[in-house]
């Protein structure tokens, strides 16, 4: 192991969702830690200043060598436009070493009111871009035995709420086939983890939620607190690099305690 276990000197990361909240957060970490990055969401406009913002984040004083950030618009429901990115990818970076599944969407509807059409939405952007994704990259990082696939599943993967039927479907999802991902290939060097985030604060809640909602979700935390997005890219950052090299077909719970509260 390197002397510095947590560098990503030399290493090339794909961040879906990367433009805002937990996704560019992670890709700003992984930048700083020497990776070059490329990140995706539907925005050309947004990812466009994302990536200035991370370039500008993981700018060394030092005088060593700035990391490469990319960007690619891509629609994470359109099974063309997600092959797509695994392609412009492979070429802008020259090959990737890890993915972070983090797109995804969380719509709440009662399960009298799920239509064939807003699941089968959920389940391409929560659940069969990811698959497809880590199907295509798995590739060469087993060929180069080496990779890191990291899904940013939720904890509402391993509890309920009302209203969350098809998010809680998907989210499940990712972390029982991390499970089966994990033991296909781990023989190759290449692991397979979940992180389950409890309530982060990013444009999505904040937007949708009133203040007294909110208030209820610091309540459930034990820290008595929403996250912040930077909270996440330790773990994030644990999982991509060697120091965690023996962690795989974990489901790391960053939740602030709520699941640990019974009363």
């Amino acid at each position: 192991m390197s002397a510095h276990p947590f560098n990503l000197a030399g290493r090339r990361a794909l961040i879906t969702g990367g433009s805002k909240g937990i996704g560019e957060a992670i890709a700003v970490a992984f930048a700083r830690a020497g990776a070059d990055v490329m990140i995706a969401s539907r925005t050309a406009t947004e990812l466009e200043q994302a990536s200035t913002r991370i370039a500008t984040a993981s700018t060394d004083t030092q005088g060593t060598k700035a990391p490469e950030i990319h960007w690619h618009q891509t629609d994470m429901t359109s099974r063309i436009e997600v092959d797509q990115l695994a392609e412009a990818a492979i070429r802008k970076l020259g090959g990737v070493d890890i993915l972070v599944n983090n797109a995804g969407g969380n719509t709440p509807e009662l399960l009298s009111g799920i239509n064939d059409e807003s699941w089968d939405r959920m389940i391409e952007l929560n659940l069969t871009s990811c698959i497809r994704l880590a199907r295509t990259l798995s590739i060469p990082m087993t060929d180069q035995g080496w990779g890191r696939i990291i899904y940013i599943a939720s904890i509402m993967g391993s509890v309920g709420a009302a209203g969350r039927s098809a998010y809680c479907a998907t989210k499940a999802a990712l972390i029982g086939s991390s499970h089966a991902q994990a033991i296909e290939l781990g023989p190759a060097g290449v692991t397979v983890n979940c992180i389950s985030p409890g309530p982060v604060l990013t444009d999505l809640p904040r937007n949708a939620l009133s203040p007294q909602q909110r208030e209820r979700f610091t309540e459930a935390t034990a820290l008595g607190r929403w996250g912040q997005p930077e909270e996440i890219t330790g773990p994030a950052l644990l999982l991509a690099s060697d120091a965690g090299s023996y962690i795989t077909g974990a489901n790391l719970t960053v939740d602030g305690g709520v699941t640990i509260k019974g009363f």
